[in-house]
């Protein structure tokens, strides 16, 4: 599939602008009219979500190459979703009208969209699985490994968008305590490293994800638990007192 030229889209069709964004640029936001889409052309982005409650949940970091905002085009009156820039970001917005015109009238956009809409289907539905069955442990490192887009090339390890534990905490449902008590173990263990808050992951890091203990629990064994396990293999049984024979 041959990757969207936005330029030529915009020349051939128009309906369109780009703009710069710094980071914690709010691109739209939950409630807005949705009355266009955005390419990401440069940089990354979160796509979350606020309940009445206030509490934020984030359904997906997403980076350039990705769209947002397509919901409009199924009829979605309001956003349902805000888009905060993780980065500094190039994005462009197109028209709802120039986008459904060009899946008229073009073969070969309408084809693009329809493979972008179905892998970000497959996308979700993997982010639901991982949310339904796997400890927030095994979460994070999967979370780590997307982020760091392995699979895509060889390297053996890659740094990591400017992302806070809080965000990563908020996508995959968890506390930044908690983030940040298995982002130090990953350190500890080799699987990630920290320069001058650059993050990088390392290759090593699929084996949390890919090798499960036996009865189905996943979770690399802690000090305190390896501490616990020693203490119980070594420690002398008790034995009950018999009570006395009383005639």
């Amino acid at each position: 599939m041959m990757p969207f030229n936005c330029t030529a889209f915009i020349a051939e069709y128009g309906g369109g602008n780009t703009c710069r964004y710094g980071t914690h640029s709010i691109v739209y936001a939950q409630g807005d009219l949705a009355d266009s889409i955005f390419y990401i052309q440069q940089g990354e982005v979160k796509l979350s979500v606020v309940s009445e409650q206030g509490k934020e949940a984030v359904v997906a970091i997403l980076e350039a190459g990705d769209l947002c905002g397509e919901g409009c085009l199924n009829g979605q009156p309001l956003r349902i979703s805000t888009v905060t820039t993780v980065s500094e970001c190039i994005i462009t917005r197109l028209e709802k009208a120039t986008v459904l015109r060009a899946l008229q009238d073009n073969q070969s956009f309408s084809n693009y969209f329809l493979h972008y809409l179905l892998t970000q289907n497959i996308r979700l539905k993997e982010h639901l699985i991982d949310h339904l069955f796997n400890s927030s442990e095994k979460r994070l490192a999967r979370a780590l490994l997307l982020l760091a887009n392995f699979g895509k090339d060889a390297h053996d390890k890659k740094a990591l968008p400017k992302i806070d534990q809080e965000t990563l905490a908020n996508l995959i449902g968890t506390t930044r305590g908690r983030v940040n008590y298995f982002m130090n173990k990953f350190r500890r263990l080799g699987f990630v490293e920290y320069h001058g808050g650059d993050i990088r992951v390392h290759s090593s890091l699929l084996n949390v994800v890919l090798h499960d203990p036996p009865h189905g629990v996943w979770a690399l064994r802690t000090d305190e638990n390896r501490a616990a396990s020693h203490e119980s293999k070594h420690r002398a049984p008790q034995r009950t007192a018999r009570k006395p024979n009383v005639s």
